[in-house]
């Protein structure tokens, strides 16, 4: 039943596309689609992102070690390269775009690992190369129609804010916001397909996106980052026996705003296991994420907020086969793994430019403030006690200094509330420079 299920979802899309495919209404819908989803360039462009991040910490490295406080007291700093994103488009024609990015995310560990199945399927890792190339999206787009429009390959999963705008200029922090962070890969990449497309007044209204992708994993799931660490990816192949199914919705409707909502369901993220035995006695785990966000831009202000709301269910038995993994496996084994996990934040900037009208010289600063609450381990279920520690509410104010508009200075403080203030805070102030840009375009 379950692979008629994925075969029939997966047929419903194709025939969507053929349908329409088959019966274009003009070469004047093409443009139109071409317009909204590939302006900006004729034939390709080739450009990217990336970030430079230091951070001057007063704790210490996991807030876990201190005997009944949380994280220790200390005082360090690290400097870093979170990402630095290589990315490429082509038209082959006005109906067929290729488009690409290549991440290298932290300098890369160079770490691969294999399961040897003539070794009693044990974990093996092996050193392949100095830093880790990961491919974030590779996929092809077959525009038809403003209202119906196909992708194949590898795919952003637009579950939250972030997920959707994860370029460094749409968050105002010098990192992304840690909630989202925690609980959901960040950035969300799966191969699969999907449907997208607008609709409303001239097709501007709202835009919606429909995808079925791999699964998620449940051999990554944890108490610290909930579902987060069960992102495929670590081998060759992605297992696809339950996939996600994924979907989006956004109102665009009045001009500067936009709010949108999104869906994840994966029936059984235990079938997506490395090996099949691991949950093949315990019964299905399903998964559900909701999230809502909103953002808001005029000259003035920039807002924007967001919520997920996530549910997984037989967390007992799943965390009892998780705490059992191979010590040689790439999971971290901490359990318990909660039921409910939740995150929401806002963020408002104001653009002091904005009311220097008579001096053209003054730069383009936002002086801003976040709120974030996260806590990986909302609610437990049966016996499973969830750990304080991991409930955390902070406050970030900074500014971004745009020198232009696709390179942007950051810097900002960021305070942090363990566990309803049972535990030790933790106190950061961080320096970021960050960019987004085509370097060539024709």
């Amino acid at each position: 039943m379950r692979k008629l299920t994925n075969l029939l979802a997966i047929t419903l899309l194709g025939s969507c596309v053929t349908a329409f495919a088959q019966n274009e209404e003009t070469s004047t819908a093409v443009e139109k689609s071409a317009e909204i989803y590939a302006n900006g360039y004729d034939k390709f462009r080739f450009g990217g992102y990336g970030e430079i991040l230091a951070n001057f910490m007063d704790y210490g490295t996991n807030r876990f070690t201190g005997k009944g406080t949380g994280n220790t007291k200390d005082h360090r700093n690290s400097i870093s390269i979170p990402r630095f994103v290589l990315a490429f488009d082509y038209k082959f024609n006005s109906k067929w775009i290729l488009g690409a990015e290549i991440e290298f995310e932290a300098g890369g560990t160079g770490t691969a690992y294999e399961i040897e199945n003539t070794e009693n399927g044990e974990y093996e890792t092996e050193i392949e190369k100095g830093g880790e190339v990961a491919l974030e999206q590779f996929h092809i787009t077959r525009l038809i129609h403003p209202g119906v429009n196909f992708r194949a390959g590898h795919l952003i999963v637009p579950v939250g804010l972030t997920n959707e705008h994860h370029e460094p200029i749409n968050f105002f922090g010098t990192s992304r916001p840690e909630g989202e962070t925690t609980l959901l890969p960040s950035t969300w990449h799966e191969t699969g397909i999907e449907v997208f497309g607008t609709f409303g007044r001239d097709y501007t209204r709202f835009n919606y996106q429909a995808l079925v992708v791999a699964g998620l994993n449940a051999n990554g799931f944890d108490r610290n980052t909930w579902v987060a660490s069960g992102k495929q990816g670590i081998f060759e192949t992605d297992n696809f026996t339950s996939p996600g199914y994924v979907a989006r919705l956004n109102y665009l409707g009045i001009p500067g705003l936009k709010v949108g909502g999104s869906f994840y369901y994966c029936r059984n993220t235990g079938s997506n296991s490395d090996k099949q035995k691991d949950y093949s006695n315990i019964g299905k785990i399903p998964l559900r994420i909701y999230s809502a966000d909103f953002q808001y831009k005029n000259k003035y202000v920039v807002a924007r907020a967001n919520m997920i709301y996530g549910n997984l269910s037989n967390t007992v038995k799943l965390s009892e086969v998780n705490n059992k993994l191979s010590g040689l496996s790439p999971y971290s084994k901490t359990t318990p793994i909660a039921k409910r996990a939740v995150s929401y934040g806002g963020e408002v900037g104001f653009n002091l430019h904005s009311i220097c009208k008579e001096n053209k010289n003054v730069p383009v600063i936002y002086p801003f403030v976040r709120y974030e609450y996260y806590n990986p381990q909302e609610e437990g279920e049966g016996h499973l006690t969830m750990d304080l520690r991991n409930k955390v509410s902070m406050w970030t104010v900074g500014a971004n200094w745009y020198a232009l508009p696709n390179l942007v200075f950051k810097a900002d403080y960021t305070a942090r509330k363990i566990g309803d203030g049972n535990y030790n805070s933790e106190n950061e102030f961080s320096l970021a420079i960050a960019y987004v840009g085509w370097f060539l375009n024709k």
